[in-house]
């Protein structure tokens, strides 16, 4: 029997994690309002509504990621044409360092992911601001 072959998520994460700068949380902290860096925050709607959200980061659902850097692409957003740093989180760190390494790989630098996600922003003391969905109508 043939057996499949392909690459599993934790190899794709280990990967990624050999390729680009990871950020401690409390390191992350002392780069709030800074203005040659971009905190992207790639976690779903919901689990910003739900827990909050780092201020001033800017929000790209991490299914939207590629077609948001891409300067050619319909949806690309001014912010990934700006020359900063942009410091990629999730929940807990693995979403975002396949982010990271897929912002990288388009070209989008200095990139870097903080370690740990917003669980570890929390648990640094980072401030957190509540958040709420802009009402349709």
């Amino acid at each position: 029997m043939p057996q499949n072959i392909h690459r599993g998520i934790k190899v794709m994460i280990d990967e990624a994690n050999a390729e680009i700068e990871t950020i401690s949380a409390a390191d992350a902290i002392t780069l709030i309002g800074k203005n040659d860096v971009v905190i992207v925050d790639i976690r779903d709607p919901r689990e910003i509504e739900r827990d909050g959200k780092i201020p001033g980061a800017f929000s790209c659902t991490r299914g939207m990621l590629e077609f948001w850097i891409d300067p050619n692409s319909p949806y690309a957003k001014p912010i990934f044409q700006e020359d900063k740093k942009f410091i990629f989180h999730c929940a807990g760190g693995l979403r975002s360092a396949l982010a990271a390494k897929t912002a990288k790989d388009m070209g989008l630098k200095p990139v870097a992911h903080m370690g740990g996600g917003f669980a570890a922003w929390r648990e640094a003391g980072g401030p957190i601001e509540a958040w709420e969905p802009k009402k349709k109508g």
